[in-house]
C-alpha cells in the first residue's frame, strides 16, 4: 500500500516538475482545474462499476475503464489494455453472474486522481463459488466524469 502511495506521490511530482510555473499560477491553475471531490464520490465509484456487472452486458463494464487503462484481473494472466482486450475478458467472467462487496478499503484522493484500494468478496451466482480478493482501482477525472486508468485485482494468498 505504501508502496501505491509512494508511485502516486512520484508520478505527481515528476508532473510538477515537467511543467514549472510561478507559485501564484500553480494555485490558481490547481484550483480552476481540480474537480472537488471526497471518499465517498470514490467509494461510489466502485458501486457504479458492481452495478454494471449485474447487467451482465460487458459493454456497460467497461464504459467504466478509461480508452488508455489497465485491467489486471483475478482470474486471466493476461493484462487487458484495449477497450476490446477488456470486452473479450468480461465476456467471460459476467456469465459466471458475479457480484462484489468491499470488505475494507483505503481510499486517497488527489487532484483529478484518486485510489481506492482494499479488500473485497466476490460471490458467483452460477457455481455459488466465493472468492476473497485485494483490489486496487485508480480513477481519473476527465472532466466529465471519473474512469477507471487502472484496476489489479488479485485473489488472497493464504486460505482460511
Amino acid at each position: 500500500m505504501k508502496l501505491a502511495s509512494v508511485a502516486l506521490l512520484a508520478l505527481v511530482l515528476t508532473g510538477c516538475a515537467t511543467h514549472p510555473a510561478s507559485p501564484t499560477a500553480q494555485a490558481t491553475t490547481s484550483a480552476a482545474s481540480c474537480k472537488p471531490t471526497s471518499e465517498q464520490e470514490i467509494a461510489a465509484l466502485f458501486d457504479r462499476w458492481n452495478q454494471s456487472l449485474q447487467t451482465r452486458d460487458p459493454h456497460k463494464v467497461v464504459a467504466n475503464y478509461a480508452e488508455h487503462s489497465i485491467l489486471l484481473p483475478t482470474v486471466s494472466n493476461q493484462p487487458r489494455l484495449t477497450p476490446a482486450e477488456k470486452l473479450d475478458y468480461f465476456q467471460s467472467f459476467l456469465a459466471s453472474g458475479p457480484s462484489g462487496k468491499i470488505d475494507m478499503r483505503f481510499i486517497e484522493l488527489g487532484c483529478n486522481s484518486a485510489v481506492d484500494a482494499g479488500l473485497y468478496t466476490f460471490t458467483f451466482a452460477k457455481t455459488g463459488a466465493v472468492v476473497h480478493a485485494r483490489y486496487t482501482y485508480s480513477y481519473r477525472w476527465d472532466g466529465t466524469k471519473w474512469l477507471i486508468t487502472s484496476h489489479h485485482s488479485s485473489a488472497m494468498p493464504e486460505k482460511p
